[in-house]
């Protein structure tokens, strides 16, 4: 009985997002997007930081992050771009995602993470090749609706887990 407390308090807590389906959607977006870029086709590579994406997908702190960070392009071609690698796949390579889960937790604090998990390299001969990548989106709620507060990943070597929003802030400082 206290789980079940413990969960409507969480919904009750994200004031009107009640369905994981709703707290998952921006979060499939943006996984379907890298899911389409890593894919054997030939499609346009898609930009997951586009301003139609950054103004629905992402938190006013996010867009504020990244846009103070975009003014320090990494060298890549389109120039704008402050990361020179994917931030989902955290690499510059991959093949095409397998086996991708998607989990959201209960909200607690007013956030709820949702779980993505995949193999980013499957299609290679790498001793590491079968690993899982494993991302944590952090969603909130602002306007009435769910959005992406920051993106972090799990670090291999260090065990750590990396924000992207610190990085960003970190770019924006020229570090």
């Amino acid at each position: 009985m206290k789980t079940i407390a413990v969960v409507i308090a969480s919904l009750i807590a994200f004031s009107g997002i009640s369905h994981a389906a709703e707290i998952i959607a921006p979060v499939k977006e943006i996984v379907d997007a890298t899911r389409s870029n890593w894919a054997d086709n030939s499609s346009d590579w898609i930009d997951i930081f586009d301003a139609s994406r950054l103004d629905h997908l992402y938190s006013r702190d996010f867009v504020a992050k990244y846009q103070a960070a975009a003014q320090f392009p990494a060298v890549d071609d389109d120039g704008i771009s402050p990361f020179d690698y994917d931030v989902i796949v955290n690499g510059q390579d991959a093949c095409p995602l397998e086996d991708l889960t998607m989990v959201a937790a209960p909200v607690v604090d007013g956030v709820a993470e949702v779980t993505v998990r995949f193999k980013k390299s499957a299609c290679s001969d790498a001793p590491d090749a079968k690993d899982y990548t494993t991302v944590h989106f952090e969603v909130v709620e602002e306007g009435g609706k769910p959005v992406i507060d920051d993106i972090v990943t799990e670090n291999i070597e260090t065990q750590a887990r990396d924000s992207l929003k610190t990085t960003m802030a970190l770019i924006a400082k020229g570090q």
